[in-house]
């Protein structure tokens, strides 16, 4: 394919199966915690698992990691994709272990899960169905099917027309978001076999 696709690497937990799941899907990848690979990088994918807090202060970390990312997707135009806390970290602000600060995105919120039934158990956990929205406008890369699940938060968009795909787990939650040229999804496509490794297929051949 020619592109280098930059996997930010700032400890974030489920690296090494992304990685993996990249290359799986034919991404020429390289994992990188430098500003400068990443500024120069055809696509950019950020992992993610843990707490809202603990991934927003190790990509903090990174001295001008952040600006590279802005940078790179935002006047650049590359590609974004965000798994799980990866891409809750689009959000404006999470609420885990009190409030921190996101990137801010795609403008919202990360709360806890909390649904009325107390049978539903907290983290949301394994196969559950993805349900494209129709006004979705990332329909280029995610598609309705089934995927791995593993989160006790979840992403509350503002604004409604980000949100490509929803979930069911006591209450409707957010699958997906997108917005430009950028992909969040909550599921780990790297768990989520088949399925997982054609979305991220078709994120390395979207051209927004």
């Amino acid at each position: 394919m020619g592109e280098v696709v930059a996997l930010v690497d700032y400890g974030a937990g489920n690296l090494h199966s992304v990685h993996n799941a990249l290359k799986a899907a034919g991404a020429d990848v390289t994992v990188t915690a430098d500003p400068y690979v990443v500024r120069a990088a055809d696509r950019i994918v950020l992992p993610g698992v843990g707490s809202f807090k603990a991934c927003a202060q190790g990509l903090n970390a990174i001295s001008g990691m952040v600006e590279a990312m802005t940078e790179r997707v935002h006047v650049g135009g590359a590609p974004f994709l965000g798994i799980c806390v990866g891409m809750q970290l689009l959000a404006t602000r999470g609420l885990e272990h009190g409030e921190t600060a996101g990137l801010g995105w795609v403008p919202g919120e990360v709360r806890l899960i909390a649904p009325s039934d107390p049978a539903i158990k907290v983290p949301h956990m394994g196969w559950n169905d993805v349900a494209m929205l129709p006004h979705a406008r990332g329909d280029a890369v995610i598609e309705e099917g089934e995927a791995y699940f593993l989160h006790s938060y979840h992403f509350a968009a503002d604004d409604p027309h980000h949100i490509a795909a929803m979930t069911d787990h006591g209450e409707g939650l957010v699958a997906a978001v997108t917005r430009d040229n950028i992909i969040g999804v909550q599921f780990h496509p790297e768990k989520s076999q088949a399925y997982g490794l054609a979305t991220l297929r078709r994120f390395l051949e979207w051209f927004p």
